[in-house]
């Protein structure tokens, strides 16, 4: 049976985060699994909570702070370097939203997938709101050509460029993805010590895409595991629905993504594209009186922000960025 560590990353949701962990226990029962809830520095009695309720209840569940919070990929860094309890080196890493409840079946799906599935590396739920409906978290890589499919927003546009649309809809079956969202996601610890945790120089978006990617290079797949359900609430910690502007650590995200993955040029090109999608798509909202798709002020604010990052001069040196490769023992131990 192989060993799970399942990371639960807690930022000011404390409630949520202890109803996601119950959910999850019930689903790891008769499972060799340790569960770690990382606390992001919540500053907000958090942890102090969660760790009371773990206490009172005798959950077997540990709690442990980031001491800074670094982002969603940083935190998970946080969780998968605490390991398993007994020290051992876990087989499969499971990280699951703190507003996420797997059903009792959900995570043992995910884990006899990897067992019986050699080329994923990484294994993801069907993912579903609190009434049933389907949330859209499976995905094919960013691409020059779906910036201007996605921005214009246009029949044609997206009829011609449909093998680069982002969105790969809610697919039926278990099948093959370039990438997944990460509010359940099974990992392979010999990939990631392969490619490397999550890259934090992302705070936010972009970092699974990123993760899949680097998996995807290295020759393993990632697969939508269909019959893994989880329900999954959303933007809870984020407040991504409340959003009025578009926060610069998105901005920030996506030309990382671009310009790490593909080079600065790319990338220019990239919100180029955009840019081209995005004005056809406004002249269309003045001409068809379409209501606005975005938050206001995002193209300008999205070509503003990639001008100045393409302007920057590139550091002499090539910097190591953090997490991309976990720390040995003997680092750990010399620190």
């Amino acid at each position: 049976m192989p060993k799970l560590l399942v990371v639960s990353l807690n930022y000011k949701t404390p409630e949520m985060t202890l109803k996601s962990v119950r959910a999850a226990l019930t689903a790891l029962q008769g499972m060799d699994a340790d569960l770690v809830v990382v606390d992001n520095d919540s500053g907000d009695g958090s942890f102090e909570q969660i760790s009371q309720v773990v206490a009172d209840e005798g959950l077997p569940v540990r709690v442990i702070q980031s001491g800074h919070n670094g982002g969603f990929g940083a935190g998970n860094n946080v969780g998968i370097q605490a390991g398993m309890a007994d020290g051992a080196r876990p087989d499969y890493v499971y990280i699951l939203n703190s507003d996420a409840f797997p059903a009792p079946d959900a995570i043992r799906l995910l884990a006899d997938h990897l067992d019986t599935h050699p080329e994923a590396g990484f294994v993801g739920s069907y993912i579903h709101g609190p009434e049933g409906e389907p949330h859209v978290t499976a995905f094919r890589f960013p691409s020059v050509w779906s910036e201007l499919e996605g921005s214009a927003r246009f029949g044609p546009i997206s009829r011609a460029l449909g093998e680069w649309v982002v969105p790969l809809g809610v697919p039926e079956q278990t099948q093959k993805v370039d990438w997944l969202a990460g509010a359940s996601l099974m990992m392979r610890m010999d990939v990631l010590d392969q490619i490397g945790l999550f890259d934090e120089t992302f705070f936010l978006y972009f970092e699974e895409t990123d993760l899949c990617l680097r998996a995807a290079r290295a020759g393993f797949e990632t697969h939508y595991v269909r019959e893994s359900h989880v329900a999954h609430i959303g933007s809870v910690s984020t407040g991504m629905k409340r959003w009025t502007r578009i926060p610069a650590f998105w901005l920030d995200s996506r030309w990382h993504y671009f310009s790490k993955n593909y080079g600065r040029a790319y990338a220019a090109m990239a919100t180029l594209a955009h840019g081209l999608g995005g004005a056809l798509w406004r002249l269309r909202m003045v001409v068809q009186r379409k209501t606005p798709a975005d938050p206001p002020h995002f193209l300008r604010d999205l070509l503003v922000h990639d001008f100045k990052a393409v302007m920057r001069p590139l550091p002499g040196k090539r910097q190591a960025v953090r997490g991309m490769r976990p720390r040995t023992a003997l680092e750990a131990s010399v620190e």
